[in-house]
This record gives C-alpha cells, structure tokens and sequence, in this order.
C-alpha cells in the first residue's frame, strides 16, 4: 500500500494542532500548509469537505537524502494529509516514503525512507 492513513474522532483543527507538536518532537517543523477547501473556493470551485496539505520537513534528513541523490528533493517535503471523508469521518495520511523512494531505485535511501516513514507514523498514531 503506497498510504498510511488512521481515522481521528478530532476535529481538522484538533488534530492539525496535535500533529505540529508531534511532529516537532520528531524534529520536523510543518513548513507550509495548504487549506485546499478554502483554495479551491477562492478560485471559485467548491470542495464539499475540508482538505489540508501539511508539508513537513527534518531538515538533517531532507540534508541527508538530498546528499546522497537529489532525485529524492522530487518527494520533499513529506506531505500529511488530514481531511474529512465522504460519511464525515477525519482523516490524517500520507504517501509513505518507503513506496515513493522506489521510485528514485537508490537502494541506499531505502533505510533512511524507512526510519522516516516509522517516524511520521509514530507522530500520526499520536496524534488521532
């Protein structure tokens, strides 16, 4: 499976919140993040539920891929998703690494997306 993905009984804005402080305890800081609902509806397109992109980054370790090939900067940063699904249920997810790094078919970043991904994991399960 390319995706992890957890249903939260929180809020977007709870778990959003929940997620930054776990995630900083990992050594990742949300770099941008992306209310694609309101987006969207600035353009003058309507999402029915709310959607939000976090993009996170480590950035011993963004130094660290991107040292051993910059075809990994194709997946930086690491993007977690939290959203509400269709019967209304929220949702926090994200592309796992392990799945994307076989795309770049350097097997010595395999560890390292791994360590990642186990990481970004740890601080969703925290976070629902």
């Amino acid at each position: 499976m390319f995706h992890y993905t957890v249903e939260t009984t929180k809020t977007i804005d709870q778990a959003i919140e929940s997620l930054e402080e776990n995630l900083k305890q990992e050594k990742f800081g949300v770099q941008w993040q992306f209310n694609v609902k309101e987006t969207l509806a600035n353009k003058g397109f309507e999402l029915e539920k709310p959607f939000t992109i976090l993009e996170v980054c480590n950035p011993k370790e963004a130094q660290n891929v991107l040292s051993t090939n910059e075809l990994a900067g194709y997946f930086l940063p690491c993007k977690i998703v939290v959203y509400e699904d269709t019967e209304g249920v929220t949702k926090i997810g994200m592309p796992k690494p392990s799945a994307l790094i076989q795309m770049v078919e350097d097997p010595s970043l395999k560890a390292v997306a791994s360590d990642i991904e186990d990481r970004l994991i740890a601080c969703i399960d925290k976070s629902k």
